[in-house]
């Protein structure tokens, strides 16, 4: 847990509550969490899903992984420790978009289990719901895939003798033990992965309208 410094700091209660949030939205806050190897395709699944849902009326945002690294982390490497604070910064906006009302789709590879499991304990002492789905592709897919040339760069890092941290190749992966839903992205479309999710959302009652 990270250590809070500042001092003389309140929590200030304000006169709209999350239900009313959700009364206007239709929907119930929640954080969809996908996680994965990269080139599972997290991110087109969750563009997709976040495109349906918006085409039905609801309010729903994609935080995807290279997108946050180019602001709100961009001071972040791929060390242990930064991809740590990586996933404990966006766990914490994810669950301020969800008391907000909104569908918070997260993007990332996030490798190690104790840091999505942290994430999912924010949101449930907040009493948000947090649905953590595991893109499963077997390593040799997503190197066949390697949309930005990563896999290769990794391998011939590894090669040198130099290395790069770079997830599956010489950084482990920790897949989910008890997620809410499994996807094997290498055997479907984009559609039919977000239609998976749609009737996840759907069976949790968070789409109200």
């Amino acid at each position: 847990m990270t250590e809070i410094r500042a001092t003389n700091i309140t929590w200030h209660e304000g006169h709209v509550s999350r239900a009313d949030r959700e009364k206007l939205l239709g929907q119930k806050g929640a954080t969809i969490w996908f996680t994965g190897l990269s080139g599972s395709g997290k991110s087109t699944i969750a563009f997709t899903v976040e495109h349906a849902l918006v085409e039905r009326g609801h309010l729903a945002y994609v935080g995807d992984g290279d997108n946050i690294r180019h602001g709100l982390n961009k001071n972040l490497g791929f060390s242990a420790a930064d991809r740590e604070e990586n996933i404990r910064r966006i766990g914490e906006v994810a669950k301020l978009f969800a008391d907000a009302g909104v569908i918070m789709l997260t993007s990332f590879i996030s490798p190690y289990r104790k840091d999505r499991d942290q994430a999912r304990k924010i949101h449930e002492e907040a009493g948000l719901t947090f649905i953590e789905i595991f893109v499963d592709v077997p390593i040799d897919k997503c190197e066949q895939r390697d949309p930005k040339g990563l896999y290769k760069k990794a391998r011939e890092a590894l090669a040198a003798g130099k290395g790069m941290g770079f997830t599956g190749v010489d950084d482990p992966y920790e897949p989910p033990l008890k997620p809410e839903l499994v996807i094997h992205n290498d055997q479907i479309t984009p559609q039919e992965a977000a239609a998976q999710v749609l009737a996840c959302l759907e069976q949790k009652g968070l789409l109200t309208k």
